[in-house]
């Protein structure tokens, strides 16, 4: 299911995160779909999305520091 990991290893050199049970982290899947660990924020969230966004009964909003997208982005594929 998990493919490759999509930027660098958050675990590296020994890093840990603050909460000591995981990080934050971005999957490529082996169908081609990603999957995000990340924070939870749906419920703080939901009350605030825009009109035009919305967020269904099997969905969750995580929230990912922006260093680890920025980090990623050489691995996020141009195209299908």
């Amino acid at each position: 299911m998990f493919a490759k990991r999509i930027g660098p290893d958050p675990h590296a050199n020994g890093a840990k995160s603050v909460g000591g049970d995981g990080c934050p982290d971005i999957w490529e899947l082996d169908n081609g779909d990603f999957a995000i660990i990340g924070i939870d924020i749906t419920d703080a969230a939901i009350p605030k999305l825009p009109p035009t966004a919305g967020c269904g009964r099997d969905e969750r909003i995580v929230r990912l520091p922006r260093n680890l997208l920025v980090n990623a982005k050489r691995d996020i594929p141009d195209c299908l």
